[in-house]
């Protein structure tokens, strides 16, 4: 199985097209394709904050439709799934910039986003497991143990990292560096937490490198291992990313 890992789009929708042609795709009606079959991943959080999150939603809809990309769901996409569902959900931490432009869509369009969102999102598993299971793609990582599981307690885990219950002064929660303490032998791909460079550790990868703030859009090639990125265009922010070693 050959398959790009990319990392959280965020609503950058140019880097992630700019991101698709590094890595080779050639565009047929306004889909990827690829001349060695291979397929693209994506570790979740496709929206907020950035500046084209609509235009990211119908893009990887009409992917994984189409059978071109998997997909799992980060926070972010729990959050806006909750929202279109018409849950009462805080509009901040970046849900503020969906919500603007879902708004500034015709009522017909409204309905034609929310209704695709929430079937790409019922129909994604909580994390990928790839080639045999030798390859997991999990939007904030997973431990060992819960490989195979979807409680509760799991889904906290893959959506959100291992938090303490702490908060951050900016809001964020605290997290525990799990992935310092992963023995397994099945290739992690996590993203959620940015980093500048793309963080191997332990047959761990977490590929987000923070493109909406201002770092890069990266992508793992798998088997290859080799990592492929394209800059942000956003303003680089750099209380934003991750202090792990």
């Amino acid at each position: 199985m050959k398959v790009d890992i990319i990392g959280d789009v965020h609503g950058c929708y140019a880097e992630l097209l700019a991101l698709i042609r590094k890595l080779d795709y050639t565009f047929e009606n306004h889909l990827p394709i690829h001349k060695d079959g291979r397929k693209l991943a994506f570790v979740g959080d496709l929206t907020d904050r950035g500046p084209h999150s609509i235009k990211v939603i119908e893009f990887i809809y009409d992917l994984v439709k189409n059978n071109l990309a998997f997909y799992t769901p980060g926070n972010h996409c729990n959050k806006l799934y909750r929202y279109f569902l018409g849950n009462k959900v805080q509009i901040s931490h970046g849900l503020e910039t969906t919500d603007a432009e879902f708004k500034s869509l015709p009522t017909k369009r409204q309905k034609e986003v929310r209704k695709n969102f929430m079937v790409l999102y019922e129909g994604a598993p909580l994390y990928l497991q790839l080639d045999d299971g030798n390859l997991i793609i999990a939007h904030a990582g997973i431990r060992e143990d819960y490989i195979g599981l979807t409680d509760n307690k799991v889904k906290t885990f893959v959506l959100y990292g291992d938090i303490t219950g702490e908060k951050m002064p900016d809001g964020r929660p605290v997290r525990r560096d799990w992935a310092k303490h992963y023995q397994g032998k099945k290739t992690i791909v996590y993203g959620h937490t940015p980093v500048r460079e793309v963080r191997v550790i332990n047959n761990t990868y977490n590929i987000d490198t923070g493109c909406v703030f201002g770092g890069k859009l990266s992508a793992l090639k798998y088997p290859e291992m080799e990592i492929v990125q394209v800059p942000s265009s956003m303003p680089f922010v750099p209380e934003k990313f991750s202090e792990f070693d």
